[in-house]
């Protein structure tokens, strides 16, 4: 179980970096997002993994760590609110710009035509 845990967490984070290295913002949001919930993950493997054990001391002679579930349960309403001001950042630049990428500039895919174009025939 904790190899499969592990892979995953391993995937999330290699599909998020992947996307936030992309040049539009809707990727890069998407990748953040994918990032959070790995570190999510994360950070509830650090309580270690258990089965049928409870989170409230004396209901069982075992019990569960409660501190990373309220991180996790932290991080997923901060991360909530980062990824709505990133979308909300990501539409106003999209309007002040005209475009969506990432440095607010398109990148010319016809600039061997145009050098072509450009040279005189003789």
């Amino acid at each position: 179980m904790e190899l499969l845990y592990a892979s995953s967490v391993g995937v999330l984070v290699s599909c998020g970096v992947f996307l936030i290295l992309r040049s539009r913002t809707f990727p890069v949001v998407l990748g953040l997002t994918m990032f959070s919930y790995a570190v999510n993950l994360f950070l509830f493997s650090s309580g270690r993994l258990s089965l049928n054990q409870a989170a409230v001391l004396g209901t069982s002679t075992e019990y569960a760590d409660p501190l990373p579930q309220a991180l996790v349960l932290t991080a997923i309403v901060i991360g909530f609110a980062m990824t709505a001001f990133v979308v909300i950042l990501a539409i106003r630049g999209r309007t002040d710009l005209g475009n969506d990428h990432v440095d607010g500039q398109v990148p010319d895919t016809n600039n061997h035509n145009n050098d072509n174009n450009n040279k005189v025939k003789v």
